[in-house]
C-alpha cells in the first residue's frame, strides 16, 4: 500500500512541473513557427518581384510605343527595346533572371498599341517552405499617338524669386526641359516648347514691333487697332523697351492676333516702375515654340528676379504661344498647330510664388497699379482668360510655390484643368525639391502614354 501511495505522489507532482510541457510544446511549435516565416517572406518576395516587373514592363511598353510614334526604332526593334526595360528595371534580388520570358508581344500599328505579356520564377528566400518555386506573370498595353505636342510654360520672375527660389526654379525648368523633349528626332520633333516668363509685366523681345502699342497718354487706352492701322504702326518710333502689358477693349480675354487688335503697353508701367525703383518687364524675353533644349535651358539660366506679380499678363502671353492666331506673329519655326484633338495636344504650366495683385488696364494712376491685398480685377482677369483657354483646348497645371496667400491658391486652383483620372492638374510645393517634383509629375504626365492595361 505505501509503495503504491509513493507512485500516486510522484505521479502528481510529475502533473505540476510545466517544464516538461512547455519544452514540449516548444519543440512542435518551432517548425511551425519557422514555416510560417518562411511561407510569409516567400509571399512578400512574390508581391515584390510582380510590382518590379509590372513597373519594368509599363515602362517597357510606354517607352517602345513612343519610339515607335517618333521613329526612333522600327517594328522589328521592338522585342530588344521590351527585353532591354526589364533587365535594367526589374529587380534581380527576388527573381531568377534566367527563367524571365517574354511570353507574348504585340505591336498593332494600326491600332497604336503595344502589348506584352512577361513571367518570372520568384527566387524564393526559403525555398524548403515552397513546393514549387512560384511563377508571377504581369501584361501591359500602351496606345500612343502621333500627336504634335505644345506647352507653354509661363514662369514667376518676381521679386520675391530671388535667392534661392530663383535657383530652385532654373532647376525645376531646366529639368522640366529635358524630360518634356526626351530623346526625340531632332529633324522631326514632336514636342516643342515656349517659355513665357513674368513680373511688372512680360518681355516680348522681338515680337513687339508687330504685337504691342505703345501707349503715351491715357486716350491711347481706347485705341483697339490692329498692326496694319498707321496708329498703330507708328507707335513703334517711341518704343522704350518690349514691355506688354494688357490688350484692351472687347479682345482683352481673346486669342486674336495682333493684326485684329494689338496688345498695348500700358502709360502707367514706366511710372509705376520708377516710383517703386523696379524694372518695367524681365531682362528675359519669352520664348516662342522651339525644339530646341540648349536655347530652352540658356533663356532658363539667364533668369533674374525683380518687380511685382502681374500673373494674368503671363497667362494672356502663355496663350498667344498656343494660338494659331499668332502663327504670322512668331514666325514659321514658331508657328503653332490649329487645334485638331486628332493631331495637337496643348499644355499650359502656369507657376507662380504669390499672388497675382498687379495690374494696369483698370486703375488711373501709378499708385494704384499694386495692390498688396490682392487687386480683385487682377485675380478675375486671370481667371478669365483661364477659363478661355480651356475652352479653346488647351490643357492647363498651375504650380504654386510657397504659396502663403489664401487668394493666390484659390485663383491657381481655379485657373487648373479638373483632375482627370490618376492626373491632377494644381501642385503646390513648399521646397524645391517638391517645385522639380511637381514640374516632373506634370512633365511625364503630358508625355506619358495612356496605359489601357
Amino acid at each position: 500500500m505505501r509503495a503504491i501511495n509513493g507512485l500516486i505522489k510522484q505521479a502528481k507532482a510529475l502533473s505540476g512541473d510545466s517544464r516538461g510541457n512547455f519544452a514540449l510544446l516548444t519543440a512542435v511549435a518551432t517548425p511551425v513557427l519557422m514555416m510560417s516565416v518562411g511561407l510569409g517572406v516567400n509571399v512578400a518576395q512574390s508581391y515584390h518581384l510582380k510590382s518590379s516587373l509590372q513597373h519594368a514592363l509599363d515602362a517597357a511598353v510606354t517607352s517602345t510605343a513612343r519610339d515607335l510614334t517618333t521613329g526612333k526604332i522600327t517594328e522589328k526593334d521592338a522585342k530588344s527595346v521590351v527585353m532591354g526595360f526589364l533587365d535594367a528595371n526589374t529587380d534581380p534580388r527576388f527573381a531568377t533572371t534566367a527563367t524571365y520570358t517574354l511570353d507574348s508581344l504585340n505591336v498593332d500599328m494600326a491600332a497604336k498599341t503595344v502589348s506584352a505579356s512577361v513571367s518570372a520564377n520568384v527566387l524564393l528566400g526559403f525555398p524548403l517552405f515552397s513546393v514549387l518555386a512560384p511563377r508571377v506573370s504581369v501584361d501591359s498595353a500602351a496606345l500612343y499617338s502621333d500627336k504634335a505636342v505644345e506647352v507653354a510654360m509661363m514662369l514667376d520672375l518676381t521679386g520675391s524669386m530671388k535667392g534661392s527660389k530663383i535657383a530652385d526654379l532654373k532647376t525645376a525648368a531646366t529639368n522640366a526641359v529635358t524630360t518634356l523633349l526626351g530623346s526625340q528626332n531632332a529633324a522631326k520633333p514632336r514636342v516643342r516648347i515656349a517659355l513665357v516668363p513674368y513680373a511688372n509685366s512680360v518681355n516680348v523681345g522681338a515680337l513687339a514691333a508687330k504685337s504691342v502699342f505703345v501707349e503715351k497718354v491715357a486716350a491711347d487706352r481706347q485705341r483697339t487697332g490692329g498692326n496694319a492701322d498707321p496708329i498703330f504702326v507708328s507707335s513703334g518710333g517711341a518704343r522704350l523697351d518690349n514691355c506688354a502689358t494688357e490688350r484692351p477693349g472687347a479682345h482683352q480675354y481673346t486669342d486674336v492676333g495682333p493684326d485684329v487688335s494689338m496688345v498695348h503697353r500700358d502709360y502707367l508701367l514706366s511710372g509705376y516702375a520708377d516710383y517703386y525703383s523696379t524694372t518695367t518687364c524681365p531682362s528675359t524675353a519669352i520664348m516662342p515654340l522651339t525644339a530646341d533644349g540648349a536655347a530652352l535651358k540658356k533663356t532658363i539660366n539667364s533668369f533674374v528676379a525683380e518687380g511685382g506679380t502681374a500673373g494674368h499678363i503671363g497667362v494672356q502671353w502663355s496663350w498667344y504661344m498656343l494660338s494659331e492666331k499668332w502663327g504670322d506673329t512668331v514666325g514659321t519655326a514658331s508657328r503653332p498647330a490649329s487645334p485638331d484633338p486628332k493631331k495637337v495636344a496643348k499644355y499650359a504650366i502656369l507657376m507662380t510664388d504669390g499672388e497675382f495683385n498687379l495690374s494696369y488696364f483698370d486703375v488711373s494712376d501709378k499708385k494704384q497699379a499694386y495692390n498688396d491685398l490682392g487687386k480683385k480685377a487682377t485675380r478675375d482677369a486671370a481667371k478669365t482668360l483661364c477659363k478661355a483657354m480651356r475652352d479653346a483646348g488647351i490643357e492647363i497645371f498651375t504650380v504654386g510655390f510657397m504659396l502663403q496667400e489664401p487668394n493666390a491658391k484659390a485663383t491657381m486652383k481655379d485657373c487648373a484643368s479638373p483632375d482627370s483620372g490618376w492626373v491632377r492638374h494644381y501642385f503646390e510645393a513648399a521646397t524645391g525639391k517638391e517645385l522639380d517634383s511637381a514640374f516632373q509629375e506634370i512633365s511625364s504626365n503630358i508625355e506619358a502614354l495612356v496605359l489601357t492595361k
